[in-house]
């Protein structure tokens, strides 16, 4: 269960990172629902990560959140904001996933 919250609150930091993207784009009073967003799905990000933290070794915790929000943060510039898809990113993207995957499997 404690995973699970884990990955949840990974994937609350790839929506708050999603959020602050689009508050460069938007104006008023959309910019107000995007800067809400963000501040509850970093709040729900914070929470869930120390709940997770309670039974799951914080060097694990950390890095495995981060993980998350990191690849899901490039996936989400290069579906939404138009990132370059390159080689080497890709790369790299997948070496992280690699390491997360070995991180639990620890």
């Amino acid at each position: 269960m404690n995973w699970i919250t884990l990955i949840i609150a990974g994937l609350m930091e790839v929506a708050f990172t999603f959020c602050l993207g689009k508050t460069k784009i938007a104006s008023a009073p959309g910019l107000y629902y995007w800067w809400g967003g963000f501040l509850v799905a970093l709040t729900l990000s914070m929470y869930l990560m120390a709940r997770a933290a309670r039974t799951i070794p914080l060097g694990t915790v950390y890095p495995v959140w981060t993980g998350i929000g990191a690849v899901g943060a490039v996936i989400v510039g290069i579906l939404f904001f138009n990132e370059p898809v390159t080689f080497w990113r890709i790369f790299f993207i997948t070496t992280l996933i690699i390491s997360i995957v070995g991180l639990k499997m620890l």
